[in-house]
């Protein structure tokens, strides 16, 4: 299904004025600030959509599948990510997930890609679930594993990736491990840590000369008690290791509760070590819920540490790092949820963008915690939702994802086209 553009004309037409309205509040109570400006940073701001969060996701207790119309091919996927960035502008990439998605034309994709807007963000390597054809078990780890020949399986799959990444026009690999042991004494740490640290080593040296290698960390799941890439301390020991193409990735539900994301942000920007994020949010551990749903103060706090940080450093925030979203719907449409996603980290990236930085630094260093405090909320508690949809309307998108998206029934469509029973691949 395409969305066309007198689809979203219309739409727009039919919310113009109420928009307008809404703007030119906004524009009174920020009419110190160059908003042009800043709308422009919205537009070329772009998340990554993945693979997998295309389809019905779940737990270990079961899935509950949507009404149907679940993407079967990367074809297909590449479609939808096609819809949501025809409806919010923001969604110009998608990120790939092999074995699940292996692509068998590499220029037909990107042709078709293409035709979306599209591009092929950092591509993700699996080695966290046996393989149907492989030799070797990852039951006791990939990378870490005792098993030189286990350990070799997984530095050729990695290898394998980047190859199939190289193809697409991608530029960054990504790796999570499921890494390390359920029980005390089953593992050696400092063997575990080196045996991983050389079969990075090895995946490393095959990256192209433009291409970063992402490692990402987490603290536990599905191993629970020691994770061989457990915090942001190993993934930077790992990256600081590896070289200048290597970097820390943080993901949102990686970390022990009432973790300061913000801090750690902070501190791996400042060390040029912060290669990007996955955004989702969580109660309690990785719940892979929608960005902003839980936490939306703590999301716009990491993202004033991003602005701040790149801005010392002259970083371009659109293109010099990476952000993506990693969620996985059990309850929701998967499109409306990844809209929804969306819109809550171009809100909180905008939030950031008109912190009061002169005043914050003047407060911060006259030890006035109030004033600091009162800078921060005020812009948190400003509703900037009219600056989001204006910027949609700059780029051609829809003031309404969702409300569009529900007007043209596209899921009813995708079910019609694609039949009521259907399962995203690599779920």
């Amino acid at each position: 299904m395409n969305i066309e553009q007198n689809q979203i004309a219309q739409h727009n037409d039919s919310l113009l004025t109420s928009h307008q309205r809404k703007f030119n509040f906004l524009k009174e109570d920020w009419s110190h600030i160059d908003l042009d400006s800043i709308i422009q940073k919205l537009v070329d701001f772009q998340i990554a959509i993945p693979s997998w969060a295309l389809g019905t996701g779940g737990t270990r207790f079961g899935r509950f599948a949507i009404t149907g119309g679940e993407p079967r091919t990367i074809e297909e996927k590449i479609e939808d990510v096609g819809l949501l960035h025809a409806l919010n502008g923001a969604s110009g990439a998608i990120s790939l997930h092999i074995p699940w998605d292996i692509p068998q034309n590499a220029e037909s994709l990107k042709s078709l890609a293409s035709s979306y807007g599209l591009t092929f963000d950092a591509m993700n390597s699996n080695t966290f679930q046996d393989q149907a054809g492989s030799a070797h078990s990852y039951k006791f780890g990939s990378l870490q594993n005792v098993n030189k020949e286990i350990r070799k399986q997984a530095i050729e799959h990695n290898i394998e990736v980047i190859k199939q990444g190289v193809a697409l026009g991608s530029n960054a690999l990504t790796v999570w491990l499921a890494d390390g042991s359920c029980f005390p004494g089953q593992l050696n740490f400092r063997k575990a840590f080196e045996n991983t640290l050389e079969s990075l080593q090895e995946i490393y040296l095959a990256l192209p000369d433009d291409w970063k290698l992402f490692v990402e960390y987490k603290a536990f799941e599905p191993n629970f008690y020691s994770t061989t890439v457990g915090d942001w301390g190993q993934s930077l020991l790992y990256a600081s290791k590896l070289g200048n193409k290597a970097y820390t990735l943080v993901d949102l539900g990686h970390h022990l509760p009432n973790a300061n994301i913000e801090q750690i942000v902070a501190l791996l920007l400042m060390e040029g070590k912060l290669g990007g994020f996955h955004f989702n949010d969580s109660k309690y551990g990785d719940d892979d819920l929608t960005a902003g749903s839980i936490k939306p103060y703590q999301l716009f706090l990491i993202f004033n540490e991003l602005v701040e940080g790149m801005d010392a450093k002259g970083m371009n925030h659109a293109k010099d790092l990476g952000w993506m979203i990693d969620a996985s719907h059990n309850v929701k449409d998967p499109l409306e949820d990844l809209l929804q996603s969306v819109e809550a980290i171009m809100i909180a990236y905008a939030q950031a963008l008109l912190v009061d930085r002169k005043a914050l630094n003047a407060a911060q260093n006259n030890n006035d915690v109030a004033k600091a405090q009162e800078i921060l909320q005020n812009t948190f508690r400003s509703d900037l939702r009219p600056l989001i949809a204006e910027a949609r309307l700059k780029a051609g998108a829809a003031l309404s994802p969702i409300g569009l998206y529900r007007d043209l029934e596209v899921r009813k469509n995708l079910v019609n086209g694609r039949g009521v029973n259907t399962i995203a691949t690599g779920l």
